[in-house]
């Protein structure tokens, strides 16, 4: 899709507008994005020292010794991995603010009634992406460092992790899962554009797999089978899932 035929969309009910003016509204959202992430930041910040023992949870869940071998090999570790830990957790806490903001600049021109719909998309987006960083958290990342534990050792290795690659290595692989549950948001988002429809979906049903394929392979932090079918197989049925909403959108456009 071309900027121009986006900004064209942007049009639909509205007046045109000129270039500049997107750029402002594209302006505006992204301070508005900056302050909302910020304040999240600060809130997560305060909180460090229960973030990362909520972080470390999965390793002790595999092994607790593990999790007290963990070695800060960098004099302001603490500090740094405090700030990465902020931000990832910051995202988390405002995303629904983060998507409603980008909701509101991709779709300016909407009826009274689907602005109000904003709201509960919103919503649903935030609890797709809360479930793929749950999803995540509980069920895939223990079974992925008890994986990489293990190979290590078939090696004849000893791990001994750094408390950095630790935590850059499990805050990226859980954010990675909830930003793969955002699929059906997209796809209709997609559907909303006019770029997509059922019919497209229904027939681009081997693509798409290869294409989640390798969106779950580049995603990831990690190049292990396991790690990849578990991320593939719920982004397909999630797109499953978004060929039959695709389907009721199209009759109730068409009706």
């Amino acid at each position: 899709m071309s900027l121009k035929r986006f900004f064209d969309f942007r049009e639909t009910r509205d007046e045109a507008k000129p270039f500049l003016a997107h750029l402002e509204d594209l302006r505006t959202m992204l301070i508005k994005a900056a302050i909302v992430l910020t304040v999240a930041m600060t809130l997560c910040f305060v909180f460090r020292s229960e973030l990362a023992a909520l972080v470390q949870r999965p390793l002790i869940a595999v092994d607790p010794e593990r999790a007290a071998n963990l070695q800060s090999l960098g004099v302001a570790d603490s500090f740094t991995i405090s700030i990465n830990l902020a931000f990832y957790g910051g995202v988390i806490l405002s995303f629904p603010f983060l998507l409603l903001f980008l909701a509101e600049f991709v779709l300016p021109a909407l009826t009274p009634l689907e602005k109000r719909m904003l709201y509960p998309a919103s919503a649903v987006g935030f609890g797709l992406f809360l479930a793929g960083v749950t999803f995540s958290y509980f069920v895939v990342l223990p079974q992925t460092l008890q994986f990489f534990f293990a190979d290590a050792q078939t090696m004849h290795w000893k791990p001994t992790w750094t408390v950095r690659e630790y935590y850059s290595f499990t805050t990226q692989f859980v954010i990675s899962f909830g930003f793969a549950f955002e699929l059906p948001m997209a796809v209709l988002l997609l559907v909303k554009l006019g770029i997509v429809d059922y019919a497209l979906l229904r027939r681009t049903r081997t693509f798409a797999l290869v294409i989640i394929l390798i969106l779950a392979a580049v995603i990831t932090p990690t190049s292990d089978v396991l790690t990849l079918v578990l991320m593939a197989a719920p982004m397909y049925a999630l797109y499953e899932i978004c060929i039959a909403i695709s389907w009721f959108m199209g009759r109730h456009r068409g009706g």
